[in-house]
């Protein structure tokens, strides 16, 4: 037998059956008397065995891995905002001034950061958030980097405070997380 002649054969039964078809009378009546029995406005209640739940631990990872990649995608726009342009010769705004404010509360920040991060014990970090934390790092970076270029940006010092907060709630949820008893 030919593949065609089994395709036409398969083509000509699926043409011969039938385009519409509508359920039997009775099954009308038994969906009519079951939406009669059911008052208007009362919602039937599921019972607590048919919900489906998540893992608690899957859950727990999806908003922080949401929020360090929302991060990481802020730091590379900023990233990407043309410069102030000078004129030639003359110092850019940031070599004129002494260090803007900004750039103080920064450094400050980050201080403050190191020394949270000191104070955490010591864990092996899980693998499936190394990416995570790495891109926390990779976006403090980026952040601090444009606040040097940018020294009036204020919003990127809410960014910076937004990463380094993320990653140190990634951090202490993986050191509360890590198992006992391991080096």
């Amino acid at each position: 037998m030919n593949p065609s002649d089994r395709d036409d054969d398969l083509l000509a039964g699926l043409r011969a059956l039938p385009t519409r078809r509508t359920p039997p009378e009775s099954v009308w009546q038994g969906i009519r008397a079951e939406l009669d029995a059911v008052p208007v406005g009362a919602v039937p209640q599921r019972p607590v065995a048919d919900v489906v739940r998540l893992p608690v631990r899957r859950r727990r990872w999806r908003l922080p891995l949401s929020l360090a990649a929302a991060a990481s995608l802020a730091a590379v726009a900023t990233l990407l905002l043309p410069p102030r342009a000078t004129a030639p010769g003359t110092l850019p705004e940031s070599a004129a001034m002494p260090a803007s404010p900004l750039l103080a509360q920064a450094d400050a920040m980050s201080g403050e950061y190191r020394q949270a991060m000191a104070s955490l014990p010591q864990a092996p970090v899980p693998s499936d958030l190394q990416p995570a934390l790495r891109d926390l790092d990779d976006s403090a970076a980026q952040i601090r980097t444009a606040l040097r270029e940018r020294p009036d940006a204020g919003y990127l010092l809410g960014q910076l405070r937004r990463t380094y907060d993320k990653r140190l709630e990634l951090t202490r949820m993986a050191a509360l997380s890590a198992p006992t008893g391991t080096t």
